[in-house]
């Protein structure tokens, strides 16, 4: 008798992890399309196997689910930036990797592009009230940081250079391919996410971000 809790919460526990990814996958997709002030809790709770009385016990609200969205958005990148082994590499191919590695997620995860187009249309007030995303950065700028002191000793890069500066330069590239593509297409008549040109731009991208970090 004693063991049967504990056989009893595992499942329970799996449950309810399983229970809260399903919605913030959907919650997700909610607040991409319609941003904050136009997503549901109703909406959400109906696509979900859940009611809205459960999202409010997960998560506490729709701001607080909102904002767990953005964590979680965030997290995903910041996480693979972090893991990025690039310590065996010569300074410019790191740089063309970490490039390459923002490149690859923001085409494959357009949501989160959206997410922070809408968070910026409310000047970041939700995104400052998360308790995880101000020191979040701080180790993948490490990983940033330690290749472009590698490159400067090695007498490759210029050594006044901010990596927060090549961070947001790589990041503006990236944002503007797939937040601007439709405007883009509609006045120069040019899908930005055509494959036929998408090894095009990977390349270019890390050619941006070397032509600064090797300027004299």
């Amino acid at each position: 008798m004693p063991r049967t809790p504990a056989v009893v919460a595992a499942p329970a526990a799996r449950d309810a992890d399983r229970t809260r990814s399903e919605i913030l996958a959907v919650a997700t997709s909610e607040f991409a399309d319609k941003g904050f002030a136009g997503a549901r809790v109703d909406e959400i709770a109906a696509r979900t196997r859940t009611t809205k009385r459960m999202i409010y016990y997960y998560f506490g609200g729709k701001e607080q689910l909102y904002i767990t969205v953005l964590e979680q958005a965030y997290v995903g990148i910041r996480a693979l930036e972090q893991q990025l082994d690039v310590e065996h590499l010569d300074p410019s191919d790191a740089i063309r990797k970490l490039a390459a590695l923002t490149f690859d997620h923001h085409e494959a995860n357009p949501d989160f592009i959206r997410l922070v187009s809408i968070e910026n249309i409310h000047r970041g007030r939700h995104i400052a009230r998360s308790k995880i995303l101000s020191g979040l950065a701080n180790p993948a700028l490490d990983v940033l940081a330690r290749i472009l002191e590698q490159g400067r000793v090695a007498g490759r890069f210029r050594a006044d250079v901010d990596p927060v500066d090549v961070h947001m330069v790589i990041s503006a590239f990236c944002v503007f391919r797939i937040a601007n593509r439709h405007t883009f297409d509609a006045i120069f008549k040019r899908d930005m996410l055509d494959p036929v040109r998408r090894e095009h731009y990977r390349t270019m991208l890390g050619d941006v971000v070397l032509a600064y970090l090797t300027a004299r």
